[in-house]
């Protein structure tokens, strides 16, 4: 069955067909690296995954996302830093690759804007050569908006009534303004620029996603992706650019995911609630918790992002953790359970219907947490068999290779931001929380069990204060235990 997703360029859902026998090309728009990335740019890049996972299970897939590292922030910023923009832009994008780590995001190829001025330059020149663009007399290059009548087809916005010949040089501008955008622009006294075949300069920002796309997906793409910020002028941009050059149709799929608030709110530094990834672990919550609780709304839907809601993620991921264990660990009868086969068939299949469907993550967690549910009141009740937890595990594997948070490391990476966070003297953003989860790390599983085996040795025996007194030792290092039917179980902080 072939999915269905909604495509921002026809306005509707449509069944998804790649352009060449099964692989799919999608690009997707990176961060613009001068800050650290914050949860609504992650909300962005987590729904990448998802896809990237998904499609991954199906098609052979070409995936590149970019990383802006020169645009009018940049420059501003690292001015004002008084460093040069190759060293200003290295400390963003390695927290940028550490920050996706944390949450699991896989790496795809990543291409930057820097390395690739040269053929935006090229670029420029063969759309001033078709009269798509124009040279001013500073040394700047606009794009003629004019010479694309379908300009807009991708926003929807009516702009036959624009001022034709006013340009914009800014890389963002009012969502409602059209007018010619600059392509290339004339160095500033102080500015970075680049000696290419069209003059000094640097790029501007729509020009570099349209030349890096081409480059490494080729003229006519499967998928471009991005936040639904950028749908204009950055998309529609990109759009007018490269079919005036090419002739050929852009992207054939646009993917957007919604904005997110935060309580409620708008996310804005001025209204004290604009979290980075970094924040957010640093007060004490799992980088699965964040992932997670991003995951739990469809793409296209709007996002309410609340630290309740992130208290619930947690205890939703420990809920299917303790579950996996509980397979893992149960001691079982033999034999198999009809019910439980059906039960974890029809679970891999609602994952399957739920993605394919617009990518539907809130319906695929359904099915998931109804199995749990059901196969936990099946071993409650003593009738889970032995041969029940294969399919079973199967399941959860199904639904991990897309959500990706039942393996438990989120000590090692809390422990990781914690010393970023030290070696840039925030030590008062550490919460107690924070280093309480950090603090299992420096134990190994090995070591764990060796002490959890010790425990059960001292409550067979009747040896209570021992057992006690290492149920204490493993606390303080950061390790719950827990002492159920199906035997003693541990849990990292």
């Amino acid at each position: 069955m072939a999915p269905s997703f909604f495509n921002t360029l026809s306005g509707k859902i449509e069944e998804f067909r790649p352009l060449q026998d099964n692989e799919v090309r999608m690009y997707a728009c990176g961060p613009t690296v001068y800050d650290y990335g914050h949860i609504g740019n992650f909300r962005t890049f987590v729904f990448v995954d998802i896809l990237r996972r998904y499609l991954k299970q199906h098609y052979k897939l070409r995936h590149v996302i970019n990383i802006t590292d020169v645009d009018d922030k940049i420059i501003r910023n690292a001015g004002q830093a008084g460093v040069p923009i190759g060293e200003y832009t290295k400390k963003y994008t390695q927290a940028f690759l550490e920050d996706s780590a944390a949450l699991n995001i896989e790496e795809p190829q990543i291409v930057r804007a820097t390395d690739h001025i040269q053929l935006m330059a090229e670029f420029i020149k063969k759309l001033v050569d078709n009269g798509h663009a124009y040279r001013t007399d500073d040394g700047s290059y606009y794009f003629r908006i004019s010479t694309f009548p379908q300009y807009g087809k991708l926003s929807k916005k009516d702009f036959s009534g624009m001022e034709d010949g006013a340009r914009v040089d800014v890389d963002e501008y009012e969502k409602d303004s059209a007018r010619d955008f600059a392509l290339w622009k004339a160095p500033k006294p102080g500015e970075a620029s680049w000696d290419t075949v069209i003059g000094p300069g640097r790029p501007g920002w729509h020009i570099e996603c349209s030349t890096m796309s081409m480059k490494y997906l080729g003229d006519s793409f499967d998928i471009h992706c991005g936040g639904e910020d950028l749908i204009f002028p950055h998309h529609e941009n990109e759009i007018a650019q490269s079919e005036s050059l090419t002739g050929k149709q852009f992207a054939h799929f646009w993917m957007h995911a919604r904005f997110l608030l935060v309580e409620g709110e708008k996310m804005s530094k001025s209204l004290g609630n604009f979290y980075t990834v970094r924040d957010l672990v640093l007060m004490g919550h799992k980088p699965s918790s964040i992932r997670f609780l991003l995951t739990s709304v469809p793409f296209r839907k709007q996002l309410n992002f609340t630290f309740d809601g992130l208290t619930q993620a947690a205890n939703s991921v420990e809920r299917l953790r303790t579950f996996a264990l509980r397979l893992q660990k149960a001691q079982l009868p033999e034999g198999k359970s009809a019910s439980m086969q059906q039960l974890a068939d029809a679970t891999v299949q609602g994952i399957e219907s739920a993605l394919a469907d617009d990518l539907n993550t809130a319906q695929a967690l359904a099915a998931v947490f109804d199995m749990v549910r059901d196969a936990n009141a099946a071993a409650d009740a003593g009738q889970l068999k032995q041969g029940d937890v294969e399919p079973l595990q199967k399941a959860l594997q199904k639904f991990d290779a897309i959500f990706a948070v039942l393996h438990d490391d989120d000590a090692v990476k809390v422990k990781r931001i914690i010393e970023w966070a030290e070696s840039e003297g925030k030590q008062d953003k550490i919460s107690e929380q924070a280093r309480a989860i950090a603090a299992s790390a420096s134990v190994g599983d090995a070591e764990i069990e060796k002490l959890i085996a010790e425990l059960q040795e001292a409550r067979r025996a009747k040896n209570f204060a021992r057992a006690d007194a290492i149920r204490g030792e493993l606390n303080q290092q950061g390790i719950i235990v827990e002492i159920t039917r199906d035997g003693v179980r541990w849990r990292r902080k």
